[in-house]
């Protein structure tokens, strides 16, 4: 199958990360539910505050976007939000985001659904929608907030966070777009039937054939359809729902660890779903080069992979320290034990 390229040339203006400054330790989960036990997959996670949801995280997000790009919010034609945590059923997270920005009326504005990977599911939008010349500009924000069931597997790692991308013509662009391709498949490995609280996720399924086949799949089609190898690529951002299965998609896919750096930022924060690729590219941009290479490629259950090639241009360094960067909202933490945990996530009912 031939790749996924607009008639438009087009790439990242503008881009920007947001992380909560809290931090719940792996061990204090362990301690809680298991007795201090087990093994533990994440050093940490980041959890939202108690006045923070996925519509103000993405405002703060879009904000470092923006002023990066440096374009009036008003020549934004199209927000689009991905994310497993919206915070009403039946409202729009985008036009709370898009009214925030000042972007609103003349502007799309949508919701996007598809487990961990509705981040880039909006990035390929937004190509798709500037690429066709029917937009200038159009921003893609991935963000969640902290889910799990309690004592779950899962609480370990679901942490809070995400990244917006401001996508616009080539010739401006900070990144440019070399192509991109996605794969799906149905696949029952992580669910969340309507007014249930909390996901589930069929254990069995969630490494082979879930994760590993369809972002290795998606990889492998953008590389050949490029005519690329791993060497090619300075920097690979892999999704990372932990530690161990970006480190063994990238070994299989010819990728050495030291490429995933600072990507991988899972050890630190936590799972952040539909931001998890994305924070990790703002990351990575915070450091690359003008004509370095990035493979970005997103996993998202139910499933489905969306994988990326990005050329850096000169304009990044001019436009990199216009906002903060991913390394200082990880540098601002603050530790705080379960108790205050389940009392900024709600879990305690009185």
């Amino acid at each position: 199958m031939s790749l996924m390229q607009p008639e438009r040339p087009v790439g990242i203006v503008g881009y920007g990360a947001y992380v909560p400054r809290y931090r719940l330790p792996a061990d204090e989960v362990n301690r809680v539910w298991h007795g201090g036990e087990d093994s533990v997959p994440v050093k940490e996670k980041a959890v939202p505050g108690p006045d923070e949801d996925t519509v103000t995280m993405s405002i703060e997000a879009a904000r470092n976007a923006l002023r990066r790009a440096a374009i009036d919010p008003q020549a934004l034609r199209a927000v689009w939000v991905g994310s497993e945590s919206h915070p009403y059923a039946v409202k729009p997270t985008s036009t709370i985001v898009a009214e925030a920005l000042g972007a609103t009326p003349a502007s799309l504005g949508a919701d996007l659904e598809f487990a961990c990977k509705a981040g880039t599911e909006a990035l390929q939008a937004s190509v798709a929608l500037v690429g066709a010349r029917m937009a200038d500009y159009a921003l893609a924000i991935g963000m969640d907030t902290a889910q799990g069931r309690p004592g779950d597997a899962l609480e370990y790692t679901a942490g809070a966070g995400g990244a917006a991308l401001v996508v616009g013509p080539a010739e401006e662009s900070l990144a440019t777009l070399e192509g991109s391709y996605s794969y799906i498949t149905d696949m029952p490995d992580f669910w969340r039937r309507p007014g249930e609280r909390f996901p589930r996720h069929g254990g069995r399924f969630t490494g082979e054939p879930a994760y590993f086949h369809h972002l290795e799949s998606a990889t492998r089609a953008l590389l050949e359809g490029l005519g690329r190898a791993p060497a090619d690529f300075q920097w690979a951002v892999f999704h990372q729902p932990n530690v161990a299965f970006p480190l063994k998609a990238a070994a299989a896919l010819g990728f050495a660890r030291e490429q995933l750096q600072p990507g991988l930022l899972v050890n630190e924060i936590g799972n952040t779903y539909a931001g998890a690729s994305m924070v990790g590219l703002a990351a990575v941009l915070d450091v690359a080069e003008p004509g370095q290479r990035i493979l970005h490629c997103s996993f998202g259950s139910g499933a489905g992979s969306d994988a990326f090639s990005w050329l850096v241009t000169e304009r990044l360094l001019e436009r990199r320290d216009r906002a903060p960067l991913t390394a200082a909202y990880l540098a601002r933490r603050r530790i705080i034990d379960y108790g205050l945990y389940a009392r900024y996530r709600g879990l305690l009912h009185t």
